[in-house]
């Protein structure tokens, strides 16, 4: 112990985490008092960062104010039922995390904490925050997650930086439209499991909201002014008791992922169709029915429809992977709006082409002015080269998943720089020895299921966007300390590979990472009770085993 504090003394840090602690030491307290004879007070400098989480420390004491140069206070994973006065009198904190503890009450004083930019009290049992906080002016990031909280201090309407707030698994009822009017910064609102019955009228002032969460609460209706949401890519709505969709939700152009699960849906609206959606969840609704426009949603990857009275559809369809579908309910359109999809020019050459890949297992469509790739070209599973240049296509056909002896050149990649959405699945030998997936610099969704890969590509981890990754069903012994790189990574797929071990910069994508799949892992580094708790106990307990 003396020599770690006599380490912190010239480092400014002092971390004494998984210590088995009940007591934070007085010598901690005391700072540059405890300076030894064998060291040169001149040279000692007060403790800034202080982790102690993973103990049993049951009280802090008053003593806290003898820290006034901390910034970063860690008291998570204790047994702590309430915090000392004194962290008002620490006018530098700026992180606080008491997460994990039994405090039943913020003290009021931590609104003298100014400095505070990201508070984390969640998991704890408290009923109400402070009105205080809302003198925290530079708050940004606030978790109050997974308490007992049933109502949002009016006062927070000074927080106007937030950024992100986390009060799921509370006893919310109502989110006030004083505070939505000046939470104008928010990127990130997870509100979900509580006791909401509604979304407040001015919602649409979030213009650079990107992830919203409010499944399971009890609303029973999206406000049209959705529409101004204009930078959303997640909306989770799923178990509430929707029983319509506003039709101004086809204006959110970003919107990628929309979960409807579990409401009471009678019908998707047509103009919600124009989404750009890569998963769509509408299963255990009341749909008995799907618009034919639908089909124009070739961005989906996912459709989900179980638990509807679907009567239109055979159940086949309703199952079976989704561009079957969606290629069925394209053929319900009327011609003139089938064209938009297909846009099949000069539409003797395209079937001409299509034959003749039969025989030559080459399929060629160049400089034909295609928007899109006309299903029907699709004759035969064993092509092994397409050429698809000189035309004016956004998206790879679904289709190509199904040749499995397609051979990708070494320069494949270079050819398709602006391509957002990859899948290669099932294709390993298509790949080639040294892709270069860089020069897809615009990439957001890769997808290397059943590659036969022993390693990741190194490549990868220069793909600044990308957003969701799968590896699963590969033979994957190892990750890379690299997956850090990937900071907009918001799904990693590692499933049924063999990886025993994770290295703790994995932790470092939390917040982004939102989805971490282990399963069929011989996994030894992570005791199963953290494995259970999912994504987010997985990536804290990784980043808690970096080096300090």
């Amino acid at each position: 112990m003396d020599r770690l504090l006599k380490a912190a003394r010239t480092s400014g840090s002092l971390n004494l985490s998984n210590r088995s602690l009940r007591d934070v030491p007085n010598e901690v307290y005391q700072s540059l008092d405890a300076v030894g004879k064998d060291e040169n007070w001149w040279e000692a400098v007060e403790l800034q960062k202080l982790i102690l989480a993973h103990n049993n420390i049951e009280s802090l004491k008053e003593d806290l104010r003898n820290l006034p140069q901390l910034t970063v206070l860690n008291v998570s994973h204790n047994k702590l039922s309430d915090l000392p006065a004194a962290i008002g009198e620490l006018p530098m904190l700026k992180s606080l995390d008491v997460s994990f503890n039994s405090i039943l009450k913020i003290p009021e004083e931590i609104g003298s904490a100014t400095s505070l930019v990201k508070f984390d009290c969640s998991c704890n049992r408290l009923k109400e925050l402070p009105s205080s906080i809302g003198q925290c002016v530079e708050l940004s990031d606030l978790k109050a997650s997974k308490n007992v909280i049933i109502g949002l201090p009016e006062d927070l309407v000074n927080c106007s930086k937030l950024t992100k707030l986390d009060v799921e698994g509370n006893k919310l009822t109502m989110l006030s439209e004083n505070l939505i009017a000046s939470w104008t910064m928010l990127t990130e609102f997870n509100a979900s499991k509580n006791l909401l019955s509604s979304i407040p009228e001015n919602i649409g002032n979030l213009s650079h909201l990107i992830r919203f969460d409010l499944h399971q609460n009890k609303i029973s209706s999206i406000p049209p002014s959705i529409m101004g949401c204009s930078s959303l890519v997640e909306f989770y709505m799923g178990n509430n008791s929707l029983s319509s969709l506003p039709t101004e939700i086809g204006v959110l152009s970003r919107l990628g992922n929309l979960d409807l699960h579990s409401n009471q849906l009678k019908e998707y609206p047509v103009e919600a169709c124009k989404l750009h959606l890569s998963v769509l969840d509408l299963s255990n609704n009341s749909l008995t029915g799907l618009p034919p426009e639908m089909g124009n949603m070739t961005t989906l990857r996912k459709l989900l429809l179980t638990g509807n009275p679907l009567r239109t559809l055979r159940s086949s369809l309703v199952s079976g992977p989704t561009p079957a579908l969606l290629k069925y309910l394209r053929s319900r359109l009327s011609e003139g709006e089938d064209s938009e999809i297909t846009t099949p020019t000069k539409e003797d050459v395209i079937t001409r082409a299509a034959r003749l890949s039969i025989a030559s297992k080459e399929l060629s469509l160049e400089g034909l002015s295609l928007s899109a790739v006309p299903s029907e070209v699709w004759e035969s599973g064993e092509i092994i080269k397409v050429d698809l240049s000189r035309n004016a296509i956004q998206e790879l056909p679904v289709e190509l998943s199904s040749c499995i002896s397609l051979q990708i050149p070494s320069d494949g990649f270079q050819a398709v720089s602006r391509i957002q959405v990859l899948d290669l699945s099932g294709n390993a030998s298509s790949l080639p020895e040294h892709p270069a997936f860089s020069s897809m610099s615009h990439l957001q969704e890769l997808y290397l299921r059943r590659m036969q890969l022993h390693e990741v590509p190194s490549d990868i981890f220069n793909l600044q966007q990308l957003r969701i990754l799968d590896l699963s069903q590969n033979s994957l012994q190892s990750v890379s300390v690299e997956f850090q790189r990937l900071t907009s990574l918001s799904e990693l797929g590692l499933s049924d590979n063999n990886i025993s071990v994770l290295p703790p910069e994995l932790g470092l994508l939390e917040p982004s990472l939102q989805a971490l799949r282990l399963d069929g892992n011989p996994m030894r580094s992570i005791r199963r009770t953290i494995l259970d708790r999912g994504t987010k106990a997985i990536l804290n307990y990784l980043k808690d085993k970096i080096p300090q």
